[in-house]
Protein backbone atom coordinates (compact mmCIF):
# COMPACT_ATOMS: atom_id res chain seq x y z
CA UNK A 1 0.00 0.00 0.00
CA UNK A 2 1.80 3.60 -0.94
CA UNK A 3 1.45 6.16 1.06
CA UNK A 4 0.38 8.83 -1.11
CA UNK A 5 0.78 11.89 1.15
CA UNK A 6 1.50 12.33 5.36
CA UNK A 7 -0.74 14.61 7.59
CA UNK A 8 0.72 15.35 10.49
CA UNK A 9 2.02 11.36 10.97
CA UNK A 10 -0.84 10.11 9.21
CA UNK A 11 -0.24 8.14 6.11
CA UNK A 12 -2.69 8.61 3.71
CA UNK A 13 -3.04 5.42 1.40
CA UNK A 14 -4.50 3.97 -1.96
CA UNK A 15 -4.21 -0.32 -1.91
CA UNK A 16 -3.38 -1.34 -5.29
CA UNK A 17 -5.74 -3.75 -5.26
CA UNK A 18 -8.86 -1.78 -3.46
CA UNK A 19 -12.20 -1.44 -5.54
CA UNK A 20 -13.58 1.59 -6.92
CA UNK A 21 -15.21 4.36 -6.40
CA UNK A 22 -11.51 6.63 -5.73
CA UNK A 23 -10.98 6.61 -1.97
CA UNK A 24 -8.21 7.10 0.49
CA UNK A 25 -7.49 5.25 4.05
CA UNK A 26 -6.35 7.01 6.60
CA UNK A 27 -4.11 5.50 9.01
CA UNK A 28 -2.34 6.33 12.10
CA UNK A 29 -2.84 6.94 15.98
CA UNK A 30 -4.12 3.13 16.28
CA UNK A 31 -6.77 4.23 14.08
CA UNK A 32 -8.18 4.15 10.68
CA UNK A 33 -10.82 6.10 8.58
CA UNK A 34 -11.45 6.08 4.45
CA UNK A 35 -13.07 8.74 2.79
CA UNK A 36 -14.33 8.35 -0.60
CA UNK A 37 -12.99 11.31 -2.75
CA UNK A 38 -15.60 12.08 -4.99
CA UNK A 39 -12.83 12.84 -8.11
CA UNK A 40 -12.42 15.23 -9.78
CA UNK A 41 -13.91 18.08 -8.10
CA UNK A 42 -15.05 16.57 -4.63
CA UNK A 43 -15.24 17.47 -1.68
CA UNK A 44 -13.98 14.17 -0.02
CA UNK A 45 -16.80 12.59 2.00
CA UNK A 46 -16.43 10.43 4.68
CA UNK A 47 -17.51 6.69 4.55
CA UNK A 48 -15.90 4.74 7.70
CA UNK A 49 -14.13 5.45 10.29
CA UNK A 50 -12.60 3.36 13.18
CA UNK A 51 -11.81 5.52 16.26
CA UNK A 52 -10.88 9.26 15.20
CA UNK A 53 -12.56 11.44 16.82
CA UNK A 54 -14.73 14.28 15.18
CA UNK A 55 -12.08 17.04 15.62
CA UNK A 56 -9.58 15.06 14.09
CA UNK A 57 -11.90 13.74 10.94
CA UNK A 58 -12.40 17.54 10.23
CA UNK A 59 -8.81 18.62 10.04
CA UNK A 60 -7.94 15.28 7.89
CA UNK A 61 -10.85 16.20 5.41
CA UNK A 62 -9.61 19.53 5.20
CA UNK A 63 -6.16 18.16 4.35
CA UNK A 64 -7.75 15.77 1.74
CA UNK A 65 -9.91 18.51 0.33
CA UNK A 66 -6.58 20.70 -0.14
CA UNK A 67 -4.57 17.79 -2.06
CA UNK A 68 -8.02 16.37 -3.87
CA UNK A 69 -6.06 17.16 -7.22
CA UNK A 70 -2.98 14.97 -6.53
CA UNK A 71 -5.14 12.20 -4.72
CA UNK A 72 -7.68 11.88 -7.74
CA UNK A 73 -4.45 11.92 -10.27
CA UNK A 74 -2.49 9.12 -7.58
CA UNK A 75 -5.53 7.30 -7.31
CA UNK A 76 -6.25 7.20 -11.50
CA UNK A 77 -2.72 6.30 -12.26
CA UNK A 78 -2.92 3.37 -9.45
CA UNK A 79 -6.55 1.80 -10.82
CA UNK A 80 -6.63 3.24 -14.51
CA UNK A 81 -9.81 5.78 -14.03
CA UNK A 82 -11.31 7.18 -10.18
CA UNK A 83 -14.96 6.29 -10.82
Amino acid sequence: MPTILLIDGLRVTVYPNDHQPAHVHVIGKGCEVIFKLNCPEGPPELRENYGFPKKELVRIQANLAVNLAMLCEKWSDIHDDYR
